[in-house]
Order: structure tokens, then C-alpha cells, then sequence
């Protein structure tokens, strides 16, 4: 079994536990009415967009979320929220010493001994989730976690979820595909956009990603036989019937949106089984993008 596979399984539990433990982190995470930022990058800039949706949603104050290579240094925000596996990310540092002493900051990160622990001014650790696979999967989706349950959207039926992600068998005959689109709504946007980039990393895949009603903007063009078109959460009216008459293959995402990433990191190391690639090892890529000075 390789190192992602082992760590993609030990998700269920690690949603658990960060669920349970949001309260006691409830200083170093944003407040209602706070003006918040969250950053990340890669993987983590894709779950900071989720975060983002779902707070807002939930009704706690204006949220957004940027690259930590792209953020609005002129924009005033009360905290800005910085999620970094590693802690090492030089876009991530360079970012929290701009804003310090103007902004409040919080990184949520796995390593309680990296650099970042002294750049933000509350750093939580989620030591538990960490990974020894360059490709990010439970930490990532353990971090969500902790913001979904501080922002009151997480339920235990995402830990259910998940286990039956684990369990289940994928549909037939996915890894013959050639082409891979994953579509969200809200907050599941975000999901859809990291079910591409895992495909990507470890498969090395054609595999897209779009807003659900975006996709009918010009991407549907290129869906055929050969694609799957896979659906995180409710689709728009109409839009498995448009997929079908392409000749793609449309999977309805019918578990939690965030369980649905775990069948989607699932089916990138089938994938990669498939075309004798090593998903611990994807091409080009380290655990931790470091810039020379």
C-alpha cells in the first residue's frame, strides 16, 4: 500500500476528531462579524475556498480566500487564516510577515516545530493528520473539517460518509477514461476543484474542473465518450441529462460533497495503478514549495 492510500483511509477519524476539538481552538479561529481572509496554496488554497463558501454561508461575516502568492495587500480584513501542511511554504511566510502586527493571523498546519509557528499569532496544530505522501489528502480535508465544524456546517454524517467512500466499490471501468471533470456548486467548488488537481498529481490525467452551471458555458463542448463528469452535490436541473446525451458518464455525487473528494482521491491512485505510476512519487512536484531567496 502506498503512503497516500494509507493516509486517504485514516481520513474518517481525523474528521472525527477535529470535529470534536473545534470548540477548544474557538480564540485562534474567527469570530462572527470578523472580516476574514484564507490562503493557502495548491491543495490548501482549494480547501481555503471551501472554507471561505461555507463560513459566509453560515452567515459569520464577509470571507475570502486567495493564493498566498495573490492576496490584496491593500484589502483590511480582522484575521487572516493561513492553511500550510508543512508550515514551510515560502508564499504562506512571506504573506503572514507583511500582515503582521495589522492582522490578526491563524495557520493551521501539521508540523508544531516549523517556521510558520512563529510567523502567525495562534497556530494550531493537527499533528494527527499528517502525511508523509507529497500529494495532500487527509490533511487537507481534516483542516476543512475544522473550519466546517467551527462555522456549524459539519454533521457526523460526513464521517459516515466517508467510511462508506472507503468501503464501496467505484463505478466499473472508470480508470479506462481519458478525461475527468469534476463540477461544484458553493462550497463544493472548491472539492471539485481538488478532485482535478489530485487526478492531475497523481495520474498525470486530463481532468478539469468547473462551476456546475459554468460548464455549460463552452466546456461541455469537449465532453465525450471517453469522459466522466462527476457532480459534488445537488446538480443544476437539467444537467445530467446534457452529459448523457454527450456520451460522458455523469456520477452523481449522492454522499457528502467532502466524502465525494474521498472516492475522487480513491479513483487518482486506481488511476495511476492503472498506468504503472507511483502516486507517492508525482512527477515534478516536492512536499513543500521552498523559493531560494
Amino acid at each position: 500500500m502506498t503512503h497516500v492510500e494509507d493516509e486517504l483511509r485514516g481520513q474518517p477519524e481525523c474528521w472525527a476528531r477535529a470535529a470534536a476539538e473545534a470548540e477548544r481552538y474557538g480564540g485562534a479561529l474567527p469570530r462572527p462579524g470578523e472580516r476574514v481572509a484564507i490562503v493557502g496554496c495548491g491543495t490548501s488554497y482549494f480547501m481555503a475556498r471551501s472554507a471561505a463558501a461555507l463560513r459566509e454561508d453560515a452567515g459569520h461575516g464577509e470571507t475570502d480566500a486567495f493564493p498566498a502568492s495573490e492576496f490584496p495587500y491593500r484589502r483590511a480584513y480582522d484575521r487572516v487564516v493561513a492553511l500550510t501542511r508543512s508550515g514551510t511554504t515560502t508564499e504562506v511566510l512571506d504573506l503572514l510577515g507583511r500582515v503582521r502586527g495589522r492582522t490578526r493571523t491563524t495557520a493551521i498546519s501539521a508540523d508544531p516545530d516549523s517556521p510558520v509557528t512563529d510567523a502567525a499569532d495562534e497556530v494550531i496544530v493537527l499533528d494527527y493528520a499528517d502525511e508523509r505522501a507529497v500529494v495532500q489528502t487527509r490533511f487537507a480535508t481534516t483542516a476543512l473539517t475544522l473550519l466546517r465544524a467551527h462555522a456549524g456546517r459539519h454533521t457526523d454524517a460526513a464521517v459516515a460518509d466517508a467510511r462508506t467512500a472507503l468501503a464501496d466499490d467505484l463505478p466499473e471501468r472508470l480508470a479506462d477514461r481519458t478525461q475527468f471533470t469534476f463540477l461544484g456548486r458553493g462550497w463544493t467548488v472548491g472539492l471539485a476543484d481538488e478532485a482535478a488537481l489530485k487526478m492531475r498529481e497523481a495520474s498525470l490525467s486530463w481532468a478539469e474542473s468547473y462551476p456546475a452551471m459554468e460548464y455549460r458555458h463552452g466546456p461541455v463542448s469537449v465532453t465525450t465518450r471517453t469522459t466522466v463528469t462527476w457532480m459534488f452535490g445537488a446538480p443544476p436541473k437539467g444537467l445530467a441529462e446534457q452529459v448523457g446525451r454527450t456520451g460522458g458518464l455523469w456520477i452523481a455525487g449522492g454522499l457528502d460533497p467532502l466524502a465525494e473528494l474521498v472516492r475522487a482521491q480513491r479513483l487518482a491512485v486506481a488511476v495511476a495503478a492503472a498506468r504503472g505510476l507511483d502516486p507517492d512519487r508525482p512527477r515534478h512536484l516536492t512536499r513543500s514549495v521552498i523559493l531560494a531567496p
